[in-house]
């Protein structure tokens, strides 16, 4: 049973090696692992298909790759994988940031997609704001949630920033609709209604952040054709991004600053880390690793001990992984 939360399924030998080092002593096991990477399989096709095309056994078409070959490296890290604890959590938070296949500009982006993956795969027992922070300059993010392109206001011609990265970053990655109590449930107004976490005007704000990304090495406009425009981070632009104070959630500013590329990383990087380190965070994040990993319905008590090891680690830390998962497993 244990086995069935913390990896994609027992074999014999799994079962063997939790009864010798026990559940605690396992977790330690894993979590010593290097992480299997979808990267690995994904270049070893892509460089095969446009070189010597030797072994073709995976999907292409005439000139590309099909995006379906993800699914073989997925299906032989959570099958054939020793660090299945890693493999396990990284689907857990694929399922909370996600960025899908199901975009026609994603859909055949095979090495975008594994690079965007094993961000996953690489901190699934790392620290949540590395996650966040990495996420907001993928290039697959940046499609899927259409910020990559993203522009300050120019009112003169009806032009202001989009507001879908921002609004999700909220909404589904870090803090959820409504406020929460320590154990997941909702704050309750004197009207007796649920108490919504931020407002339009929040989101209009945090969106002039994320502005002025573009792939990188190229210039405005240019670029995105190739596969590995999809698998580095996104460049700043400082004459596209705004560089004007902003009020964000809960009356947080970020300053004016100079027009520079690491001043408008910094913008990204203040913004998110406001994020990670808000009340609802905790909870909201926790709750649904739970979900992901062992109950769909966890109690507040549940959500509330484990959320508390996402504050705090034991050792002053705030969203340790390996401690939250320890947590939900133990």
């Amino acid at each position: 049973r244990f086995l069935l939360h913390s990896s994609f399924g027992p074999t014999d030998e799994d079962v063997r090696m939790v009864q010798n080092l026990g559940f605690s002593g396992w977790i330690d096991q894993q979590i010593s692992l290097p992480p299997t990477l979808h990267s690995t399989y994904a270049r070893e096709i892509n460089d095969d298909f446009f070189g010597p095309r030797v072994h073709k056994n995976y999907s292409y078409g005439d000139t590309f790759l099909f995006g379906n070959n993800l699914q073989t490296a997925f299906a032989r890290a959570a099958i054939g994988s020793e660090d299945q604890l890693r493999q396990r959590v990284a689907f857990a938070l694929s399922q909370i940031l996600v960025a899908s296949r199901r975009d026609a500009n994603l859909e055949n982006r095979v090495l975008g997609m594994a690079s965007f993956y094993d961000f996953f795969v690489r901190h699934a027992l790392g620290n949540y704001e590395d996650i966040l922070q990495e996420v907001a300059l993928h290039p697959c993010m940046g499609r899927y949630l259409s910020h990559l392109g993203n522009q300050k206001a120019n009112p003169e011609i009806n032009q202001y920033p989009d507001e879908n990265f921002a609004r999700e970053v909220m909404q589904l990655f870090t803090i959820g609709l409504w406020k929460l109590n320590p154990d997941g449930t909702r704050q309750i107004g004197a009207n007796g209604q649920a108490i919504p976490t931020y407002s339009n005007t929040d989101i209009t704000q945090l969106a002039r952040v994320f502005t002025g990304l573009w792939y990188s090495n190229h210039a405005w406009g240019n670029g995105g054709w190739s596969e590995s425009d999809f698998t580095v981070p996104m460049g700043l632009h400082p004459d596209r991004h705004d560089f004007g104070t902003k009020t964000l959630l809960g009356g947080a500013i970020i300053p004016s600053r100079s027009a520079t590329a690491e001043n408008a990383r910094k913008d990204i990087r203040d913004a998110i880390s406001l994020l990670f380190q808000h009340e609802n965070t905790a909870p909201f994040v926790s709750r649904q690793l739970i979900q992901f990993l062992v109950t769909d319905n966890p109690t507040p008590a549940y959500v509330q001990r484990v959320a508390s090891v996402f504050i705090n680690n034991g050792n002053g830390k705030r969203g340790d992984l390996a401690a939250v998962v320890r947590a939900i497993l133990l």
